[in-house]
């Protein structure tokens, strides 16, 4: 992806977003390869996220932990301190975030067309009781 600027980059996917590739640890291994910080953020429960980097394989360098969205782009941006900070994020509230935390906003399908990336279903399937499970190591 690249997007043509600096590789001094902190690039933070929204949980959400991130479940949407057919390959999340492919999309992390080839974004490390350009960008200097990566991690994942969401208003879900730590151990959510925790469990699903851990099923993908994905090595975050940041992480929301007990905090939300807003806070941990906030902490973040204070933290790595790098040339830009983008979030990619899958609807208009995650680019309204964005904006209200200074980080460039970058829709999921946009970075996915510019990467190289392949996107998945847009609706997962679920267990046979038609809930999610992500409380599972």
């Amino acid at each position: 992806m690249n997007g043509g600027g600096s590789s001094d980059m902190t690039l933070a996917f929204e949980l959400d977003a991130l479940k949407r590739f057919a390959d999340p640890e492919a999309v992390f291994t080839d974004a490390r390869t350009w960008t200097k910080y990566l991690g994942v953020v969401s208003e879900k429960p730590t151990y959510v996220v925790t469990n699903f980097t851990r099923k993908n394989r994905i090595r975050q360098d940041f992480f929301s932990g007990p905090r939300g969205k807003r806070e941990s782009l906030e902490n973040v941006k204070r933290q790595f301190d790098t040339d830009r900070h983008v979030f990619v994020g899958t609807d208009e509230a995650d680019e309204a975030l964005a904006e209200e935390v200074d980080w460039e906003f970058l829709p999921l399908e946009a970075a996915a067309e510019a990467a190289g990336w392949t996107l998945g279903d847009p609706d997962p399937p679920t267990t046979a009781s038609g809930e999610e499970r992500d409380d599972w190591p």
